[in-house]
């Protein structure tokens, strides 16, 4: 079973940052709005995983990222982390992906993003609302 990462990176405005995948017909959800993520490597930790895929895709080094949840998905097991970050959108390089775009609580409900990430998301919002999110 594939095992991978993704993470919902949250702003001071309650948006969250979302990259649009390449426009590639090889790869799963081609020119597809997801969130940031990738695959965990032999030997490789999941929160060490996400802290690198950020680091090769953005040129982002995250200090503090939050376990949000492990899940069966229907392309594999996916732990998903959060944390809270201020970006400039201009200055990041990305190395994969067309581009990056922080997304409001309702673009993201009325926009079909890839993978299981409306759902993970809408998840995240809920228990955003009910201050039930890991420190």
């Amino acid at each position: 079973m594939d095992k991978g990462t993704n993470i919902v990176m949250v702003n001071a405005a309650g948006e969250v940052l979302l990259y649009l995948r390449d426009d590639k017909p090889t790869i799963a959800f081609p020119n597809t709005w997801c969130l940031p993520g990738g695959y965990v490597e032999a030997g490789e930790q999941p929160a060490e995983c996400i802290v690198r895929e950020i680091s090769e895709e953005m040129g982002v080094v995250l200090r503090d990222v939050r376990p949000l949840v492990s899940a069966v998905r229907s392309y594999g097991l996916e732990h998903t982390f959060w944390t809270s970050v201020e970006l400039d959108l201009d200055v990041v390089v990305l190395t994969e992906g067309q581009r990056l775009r922080w997304f409001s609580r309702a673009e993201v409900a009325s926009t079909a993003l890839g993978y299981e990430d409306n759902a993970i998301l809408a998840d995240f919002f809920e228990r955003q609302d009910r201050a039930d999110l890991p420190a």
